[in-house]
């Protein structure tokens, strides 16, 4: 089989899934769905590691197009591949743990209604994820960046009659739209001045335009590469949920948990830091670009983490977690590090995946309750959830020798190396956030699986105070709804759920469990065997451009001497300290003195600070309240004067009633007698007659 079609058949594989269990559902029945989308599926990710082995063994990579879609101008607008290992690498990151999605479906879904939907919508998502990563060309890269929103809004609603679901998932379509207008800005000016989509043409261009300005506003000439790259980036932030377009992921928890997973883990939000990191060779000649990518992410990684601190919604609080180390990825890139925020980010998908997995395994022990606070003891019964979230809290917190170790302690060094101005907020934000992230995340894990048993005693669930304001009013409209067509969709609300007294919770079946063993594995051990090679190797080399003027993976790579040295020299650093910290710190706050928290929370509400995080920083109230409504009064405005007063009542009406006139005027010429017509004529003549004399006899000509 040749290059192409073997590159092809990898996207093509999971949307047969997808078109087969979506249209054919019904027929091939639960089981004919989950087995040939997971066979699609399956056949990607084989497909992908034969291409990353192939590779690494020394083959050339490949950029090339398979089908010109069309040609404006001589200019050939392709579907094309281009895979090199950051590609290669990408592809067998998002089929691997969609995979593992798939799987854990089938035990996860077993009881919805809309089981074969809900296997179409996620292998189509895979299929638009791997045309987003393969692209060669920039229209293809927007092609897959709005297919993976638009099935991210189908899953997202997956619960179609459940309010807060569709809230969310209008939500997360919407500010997702904001970003890529800016994307969308960006590509045209690429196509302005570049005079090309393709990758490596713009990118042979791009040294030549360094100096090349642009007009904006009169009389002020910005740099043409540093708005290109930040409009670009402003794609990346609405993808990748950067502060301030980050409000759409934590909502989007609405969605089923497998779900979750993959938009979380290793496809969505991970769209922007695979593009930064494809155009590199742009952004490295934009100091301006790289700082306010840097800034964008320390704020981020620090600001989200404070929020995931008083979540009391299972997922909610591993959504922020995502948040912060989205941040975390995007500190990087704007250090230059490329390689450290996508060797982050194959870390995270795999302990990030896993934390979700393993949070649905809870949910689903829980009978579907949600509140940590319900929770506690949960070890004894739940022995392969507790040790596989384990390991990915210790992966996720940067436990030495554990994959998020090598990726985060890099990112840290790396930012700490970087000569930029905003360079020094930057470590600030990381460094503390360390300590954020382990309290948080040890707070849950503290909370769901040692500790008193706390199930039982509030069979009607209990609200996360986070979001009391926003959820009381779609609790309320869903209590209200008792028609429930989507049997699973109420079984995700943890108001109807939750064990009831005496009932005990149980481990889930294997379906479940399997993929949270599977990803535990790479959760621990692939940053230990992969760190040489990505950073400091010739992994990235001719993939990634990183100009000398900035210099942190050079500074990386004289103090790294290998995997185990790195490991074994961390437990006397600063950030081994802080999360050491933050573990023992929440240990002891939740486990031996509950009392504490409460009192702190009671200080500060006299500044105000938890209602400012219970409100996420009234950000929904500025965009639902502010933006939204000012949009809402605008449009109200053109609806009643421009389009109900000037468009009906003048234009549409108004042309009406003056054809209506003149035809009324018309009417009375009509008499049907030919005197009249005879008249009529004789006056025209006349008028005529005159008018030439006038013109020619008279001599009034000019």
């Amino acid at each position: 089989m040749d290059k192409p079609t073997l590159y092809l058949l990898i996207p093509l594989f999971p949307l047969l899934g997808a078109i087969v269990a979506g249209l054919f559902g019904r027929a091939i029945g639960r089981v004919g769905a989950h087995v040939v989308t997971i066979l699609g599926v399956a056949l990607a990710c084989v497909c992908s590691f034969h291409v990353l082995i192939d590779l690494l063994g020394g083959a050339a990579p490949y950029n090339g197009n398979v089908y010109t879609w069309l040609t404006i101008d001589g200019m050939n607008v392709s579907v094309g591949f281009l895979i090199d290992n950051l590609t290669a690498m990408m592809m067998c990151v998002v089929t691997f743990v969609s995979l593992m999605v798939h799987i854990y479906t089938i035990g996860y879904m077993h009881e919805d209604p809309g089981y074969q939907r809900f296997f179409s919508y996620i292998s189509l998502f895979t299929f638009s994820m791997l045309m987003l990563v393969m692209s060669n060309n920039f229209v293809q890269l927007f092609f897959g960046w709005e297919a993976v929103g638009l099935v991210s809004y189908l899953l997202i609603g997956f619960w179609f009659k459940k309010p807060t679901a569709i809230f969310a998932n209008l939500k997360a379509f919407l500010v997702n739209r904001v970003g890529d207008f800016g994307f969308l800005l960006g590509i045209g000016l690429v196509l302005s001045y570049f005079g090309s989509f393709d990758y490596a043409e713009v990118f042979h261009k791009a040294p030549a335009m360094a100096k090349e300005l642009i007009t904006l506003f009169p009389g002020h000439d910005w740099s043409l590469l540093s708005v290109t790259c930040i409009l670009l980036f402003v794609g990346a932030m609405g993808k990748s949920a950067q502060f301030p377009l980050h409000v759409w992921l934590p909502d989007s928890m609405e969605g089923p948990t497998p779900i979750s997973a993959l938009i979380h883990a290793a496809t969505m939000v991970t769209a922007g830091i695979f593009m930064v990191t494809r155009m590199s060779p742009l952004f490295e000649l934009s100091d301006t670009a790289l700082n306010f990518v840097m800034v964008i992410g320390a704020i981020t990684a620090l600001f989200m983490g404070f929020l995931g601190i008083i979540q009391n919604d299972i997922k909610r609080v591993v959504a922020y977690s995502t948040l912060s180390q989205l941040g975390y990825m995007t500190v990087a890139l704007g250090a230059s590090a490329y390689s450290v925020a996508v060797f982050h980010l194959m870390t995270h998908a795999f302990f990030k995946a896993l934390l979700f997995l393993g949070a649905g395994s809870v949910i689903m022990g829980m009978h579907h309750d949600q509140d940590i606070r319900n929770m506690g003891g949960l070890r004894k019964y739940m022995p392969i959830t507790w040790i596989t979230s384990l390991l990915g809290s210790l992966a996720l917190i940067g436990t030495p020798f554990f994959s998020g170790f090598y990726s985060k302690d890099s990112i840290i060094e790396a930012v700490h190396a970087s000569h930029l101005p905003g360079a020094g907020f930057a470590y600030a934000a990381v460094v503390i956030g360390v300590f954020v992230t382990a309290f948080y995340s040890f707070r849950m894990y503290f909370l769901v699986f040692h500790g008193a048993e706390r199930f039982g005693k509030a069979h009607d669930g209990h609200h996360q105070a986070a979001d009391a304001k926003a959820d009381a009013k779609a609790v309320a409209h869903h209590k209200a709804d008792d028609h429930h067509d989507d049997a699973h969709a109420a079984d995700d609300h943890e108001e109807h759920h939750g064990l009831a007294p005496g009932q005990k919770p149980h481990e889930s079946p294997w379906v479940v469990t399997l993929p949270l063993v599977l990803l535990a594995i790479p959760s621990v051990l692939i940053g230990f065997m992969t760190i040489k090679s990505m950073l400091f190797g010739d992994f990235f080399k001719g993939v990634i451009t990183v100009s000398e003027a900035h210099p942190a993976m050079e500074e990386l790579a004289k103090e790294f001497s290998s995997a185990a040295a790195m490991g074994a020299h961390a437990f006397f650093s600063l950030p081994f300290a802080l999360a050491l910290a933050g573990v023992v710190v929440s240990w002891f706050f939740y486990m031996k003195r509950p009392d504490i928290p409460a009192s702190i929370e009671k200080i500060l509400a006299q500044f105000g600070i938890p209602k400012l995080l219970e409100n996420k920083y009234y950000m929904d109230v500025l965009y639902i309240e502010g933006f939204a409504a000012a949009g809402r009064v605008i449009g109200k405005v053109f609806w009643k004067l421009g389009d109900t007063v000037l468009i009906d009542g003048i234009v549409v009406n108004g042309a009406a009633r003056l054809v209506g006139a003149f035809s009324r005027l018309m009417r009375r010429l009509q008499t049907g007698y030919i005197y009249h017509y005879a008249f009529a004529m004789i006056i025209g003549v006349a008028l005529l007659l005159g008018w030439w004399i006038w013109r020619v006899e008279l001599g009034f000509t000019s």
